[in-house]
């Protein structure tokens, strides 16, 4: 039950519980103290009462010896004379032996004892009085204190620790409720923004503190969120309509030959539907490939030369245009081979539609990292298009005139895998063309 408390709940609970410990471990604490107090206290009451009655038994004894007048505070005396008769006692030890015969050490006059007697123990405070040429006692006796004090003072005690604990608990509600207060206004805020419009945000809270840091950070979370919907969208409504193009063009090519089947091509109709076809498996394959890679799904891991890869995945392509290598040997990364072997494939199949005669793959060592070139002497790409063509189904104008068969998948698959790989891949700027750069760790850097 306690885990589906509130937090103020949860915090109020803990703080009376943990301030009515504290103030009982400090009662512990400081009831010795307190108790050695009052005892000294006591003890000091019946050493003023002794050297008290010590002057008059010093100026009357023997014979004129005065009643002993006891107080409130020591009314146990007693004048206890060389022969241990009890010469005179206060009214409570009238005709009683005496308590103690406890005698004080050498040349000291005063001596503190401890005595029970019936069950009750008392605090002794004797003093030595010369009557003549003997030595009388007298002895005062209080009660001893006991280690609690008193029952009025455990009850005190407890009363005040609850009670200070109790309006600590209130405090702390209080202050917690108000504390919180920001906390339920951005969660109801924040429900209406996921039911009704992302676009909203959370406003930030009248103080610079760490709810106001939290608000920041929900805002940037609902910027990230609704790129992503956005993005989203956006990618849903291009793959309908990549995906929609290739099924309406077979559609319209089946519909036409069955409206006049003996006048039908079916032999270029069957090739014409294969063409569409393989358009929409490309389609599908990248979009599984894309799937897989936001799904964040592990590749292997191995050991590869990026020199020999490339030598590797040229080798295997037609050459339309010519190759010029740069590439630097024992450049070793780790990574999936034939997620790198994408890449570097749709890096070449980029700069063969765009290159007018010449492609220029380079391959070194730049730092810590592993630098991977594929250049073409095309057209080139406008800056302000550099991060475009990464997009999604993006494809500029000079791209649909050269390849109108293209998914526009292919370079946003490329970037996919360089950051899957803790790398990044980029246009930088070249003399002539589009210059496309991949940098990946080096393998131990």
């Amino acid at each position: 039950m306690f885990t589906r408390w509130s937090v103020r709940r949860r915090l109020t609970l803990v703080t009376l519980l943990t301030t009515l410990a504290g103030f009982l471990l400090i009662a512990l604490v400081v009831t010795p103290l307190v108790h050695a107090l009052v005892t000294s206290y006591v003890t000091d009451q019946a050493a003023t009462a002794a050297r008290r009655v010590s002057y008059g038994v010093q100026r009357y004894a023997p014979d004129n010896l005065k009643p002993v007048v006891a107080t409130e505070e020591v009314d146990l005396v007693q004048v206890v004379d060389n022969q241990g008769a009890v010469r005179q006692a206060s009214i409570r030890l009238l005709g009683k032996p005496p308590l103690t015969r406890v005698l004080p050490r050498d040349a000291d006059s005063r001596v503190d004892s401890r005595v029970c007697t019936g069950g009750t123990c008392l605090i002794v405070v004797g003093y030595r009085v010369g009557v003549g040429s003997a030595n009388w006692m007298v002895y005062t006796y209080v009660p001893e204190i006991p280690w609690y004090i008193s029952i009025r003072y455990i009850i005190g005690v407890l009363a005040g620790s609850v009670l200070m604990s109790a309006i600590i608990a209130a405090v702390c509600w209080m202050v917690v409720r108000k504390a919180l207060e920001p906390v339920k206004t951005m969660k109801n805020e924040l429900a209406e923004i996921t039911e009704t419009d992302l676009g909203r945000r959370v406003p930030p809270t009248a103080h610079q503190d760490e709810l106001d840091d939290l608000a920041k950070t929900i805002n940037d979370t609902l910027d990230r969120l609704e790129g992503a919907v956005e993005q989203q969208r956006r990618f849903a409504s291009d793959a309908s309509h990549d995906l929609r193009s290739p099924i309406t063009a077979m559609r319209a090519q089946v519909e036409d030959a069955l409206m006049h089947p003996e006048d039908a091509d079916w032999q270029g109709t069957g090739q014409a539907l294969l063409t569409s076809l393989d358009r929409l498996q490309a389609i599908v394959t990248d979009l599984l490939t894309l799937a897989r890679l936001d799904a964040g799904a592990p590749g292997r891991n191995e050991p590869l030369d990026l020199a020999v890869l490339v030598e590797e995945e040229l080798a295997r392509r037609p050459r339309g245009k010519q190759v010029n290598l740069g590439l630097a040997p024992g450049v070793a990364i780790q990574g999936d081979r034939l997620r790198l072997a994408r890449l570097l494939t749709n890096l070449l199949d980029n700069a063969e539609r765009h290159a007018d005669a010449t492609i220029t793959v380079s391959v070194f060592r730049e730092g810590g990292m592993a630098v991977l070139e594929v250049e073409d002497d095309g057209a080139g790409i406008p800056l302000d298009q550099r991060e475009l063509v990464f997009r999604r189904f993006t494809r500029l104008d000079a791209s649909r005139n050269v390849d109108a068969g293209g998914t526009g998948l292919g370079l946003a698959i490329a970037r996919e895998v360089a950051r899957a790989h803790g790398g990044s891949l980029t246009i930088e700027d070249s003399e002539v063309g589009a210059r496309f750069v991949l940098h990946i760790p080096i393998s131990g850097s």
